[in-house]
């Protein structure tokens, strides 16, 4: 049974973990971790929803805490969302899906965190709060300051590709 649950839900809870690691090594940890508590848990599964979205759920609660362990989460001074300009950028169709994950990737473990939990995992700010210990509005203002680092950082890589592009 625990092998037939590793071997069907493994290769997505890997990506769901490496999208919170900072690396493939901190990715397997929070794997390995995250399939413990849910072999541990399986007589809790209510069967309320669906067995893959409580399974995610687990893996993403068990990413945070090793954030946590890691000290990367700490408390961050307050800013208000709309203090941070957003500056629309229309570059993300040039870039693969490998890219986007490495920028993302890249992002201090805080910012990913909350980049995660929002855009990927659709947590309100109030949600992401909770589960981290912060307020909404540091949870907005990280979400806003990921986004800032995540545009300058597709414009760099852009510019980067296009000067590689023209020297072959």
């Amino acid at each position: 049974m625990q092998e037939e649950l590793y071997n069907r839900f493994s290769s997505k809870m890997y990506a769901v973990c490496l999208r919170y690691a900072g690396n493939g090594e901190d990715a397997q940890d929070i794997l390995q971790d995250g399939f413990v508590k849910i072999y541990k848990n399986l007589s809790r599964f209510r069967g309320e929803g669906s067995f893959e979205g409580w399974i995610r759920r687990i893996f993403v609660n068990t990413a945070i805490e090793h954030l946590r362990r890691r000290t990367y989460l700490k408390p961050l001074a307050e800013t208000e969302e709309n203090t941070i300009p957003y500056k629309e950028k229309t570059a993300l169709d040039r870039l693969g899906e490998k890219d986007i994950l490495n920028l993302i990737r890249q992002l201090s473990p805080g910012y990913r965190t909350v980049f995660n939990l929002y855009v990927v995992e659709g947590y309100t700010h109030r949600e992401i709060g909770d589960i981290l210990g912060i307020s909404e509005g540091t949870s907005k203002s990280q979400l806003a300051r990921a986004r800032m680092i995540l545009q300058d950082m597709v414009i760099n890589f852009l510019d980067e590709k296009d000067r590689k592009q023209k020297v072959e």
